[in-house]
Formats: structure tokens, sequence, C-alpha cells
């Protein structure tokens, strides 16, 4: 019960955390999207090279990196990342928080899917008609605004397609991830070198946001630590329940911090997806609940 509790304990704190980003990217509003995921690369790869130091795995990055399977793997997964990254940021700070928080809702359905046409799993009835209600969500967005939620599914695709990748590779979370921001190490750098000294940067010069997007690194691997603590102690139907907290958080501070607007055919795209997500948690719990 005690590593159950301290389990929660981690599940709550990397949740919560991954649900406030929004309001640490807002912070650098000033600064464009791209730089700001230069940064968040380059210190997510410093701190998480002290976090293998301090924990003596560097043994660790070295069998995958001699494994050139998982190398390559960790490449595409890198860039994924990425790529995930980056829509998110220019999402958060162009006013987009809520839509976020829809493309985190879908993930768990563009899952299934990928299980189902990717790696042979079947559709449980209740699973097929969880996606269908996501599918319904969607479509009526496309209906009521003539066009898709772009980076609700970007952010949803690209995640799901993450966690396939990783789930192919089977490496350790801090590892594989200290690998593929390692990848992405160089060009970030050379960005952010470039900006400071050609074009110009709040980097160095405006110290509030110096800190912030130094603190990117640690925004970005601390939750990552305590996900992986918390999956070491506790079973897949509580994780799968704790991992709406972020999206919801999200949702909240859109609405009603930010002020985004919330219409009639928000709440309809959004019915939806959350009957959805109510129809695979249950599945989920039943089908992972204990005798």
């Amino acid at each position: 019960m005690n590593q159950q509790f301290c389990g929660v304990l981690f599940g709550l704190a990397a949740f919560t955390a991954w649900g406030f980003l929004p309001a640490y990217w807002k912070q650098m509003q000033e600064v464009g999207a791209f730089e700001i995921l230069c940064h968040r690369i380059v210190w997510s790869c410093i701190f998480l090279t002290v976090i293998i130091s301090l924990q003596k795995r560097w043994g660790e990055v070295g069998s995958i990196v001699k494994t050139p399977a998982k190398l390559k793997g960790l490449i595409l997964s890198g860039f994924l990342i990425g790529l995930n990254w980056f829509v998110y940021i220019w999402a958060v700070n162009s006013g987009r928080v809520v839509e976020t928080s829809l493309g985190y809702y879908i993930n768990p359905m563009i899952n299934v899917l990928i299980g189902y046409l990717l790696l042979g799993e079947t559709f449980s009835r209740l699973q097929c008609i969880a996606v269908l209600f996501a599918l319904a969500g969607v479509i009526y967005s496309l209906i009521a605004y003539s066009a898709l939620p772009m980076f609700a599914l970007t952010l949803a695709i690209t995640f799901a397609f993450y966690g396939y990748s990783r789930k192919k590779i089977q490496a350790a979370p801090i590892p594989g991830l200290l690998i593929e921001t390692m990848v992405l190490f160089v060009p970030a750098l050379a960005y952010i070198m470039f900006k400071l000294i050609f074009v110009g940067s709040y980097f160095i010069k405006d110290l509030e946001l110096t800190l912030w997007m130094a603190g990117a690194g640690v925004v970005t691997s601390l939750p990552l630590l305590w996900f992986a603590a918390a999956a070491k102690r506790l079973n897949l139907s509580t994780i799968g329940i704790l991992q709406y907290l972020a999206p919801s958080i999200a949702f909240i501070l859109g609405v009603f911090v930010y002020k985004e607007p919330f219409t009639h055919h928000n709440l309809i795209t959004f019915g939806c997806i959350w009957m959805g997500v109510f129809l695979y948690t249950w599945e989920f719990l039943m089908k992972n609940r204990r005798p």
C-alpha cells in the first residue's frame, strides 16, 4: 500500500506538471516557438545528462547506441517528439490551449487504431464505440467550422506514433529520451547560436526570459522521472485514469484562465470526445480490474 500511495503521488505530480505546462510556455510568448523548442531540446539534453550521470546509467545508453536497430528507432522517435513539442508550444502561445487538450483526449483512441492496424490487436466492442464517438467529434468539428482541428489531430497522431515507436524499441524512458535529445542537440544549439549572434535573441540579454528558457529542460524531464517512478508502482488501470488529468487541467486553463472561446460547437465536439474517453476508460478498468 505504501508503494501504491507513493506511485499515485508520483503519477499526480507528473500529470499535473504536464497539465500546467501551457502556463510555463505562456511566460515566453515574446520568444518564437521554434527558438523555445531548441532551448527545450538543448536544456533537456543537459539535464538528462546530469541525471544519467547521477544514476550511473551510462552503460544503458552505451548498449542502446551499440544496437543499430534501437539507435535508428530513437532517431525517428526523436524527430516525432520534436515535431510534437513544436506544435504544442506554437499552439499554446497562439491561444489554442483548449485545442491542445482536445488532442490529448483523442490520443488514447488513436493508440487503439494503431494497435489494430499495425500491431494486430483486436477492438473490443466498447473500444470500437469509443473510437466512433471520437471520430464523430472530429467530423462535427469539420462540418461546423469547415476545417479539421489540425493542431489537436497533429498532437494526437505524433504522440501516438511516438508511443508506438518507443514500444517497438523497448528502451528505458530516461536513456531513450537522452538519445532522442542528443540527436536534435547539434541543430538546436546551432540555431540558438545563430539567433544569438546574427539575428538577436532574448537569451542572455533578458535575465527573466533566459531563466525561463533554461528551465525548459527541467520541466520537460522532471515529469518524465516522476512518471517512470509511478509506472513502476502502479497498475495500468490507475495510470490510464491519471493520464486524463493533464488535458483536463489544460482545458480549464484555456477556458477559465486564458478566456479562449468555447462555443456550443466546441461543447458538442468535446462532448463526443469525452463520451469516447468515458467508454475507453470504463473498458480499460473492466479489463484490468483485480479478481
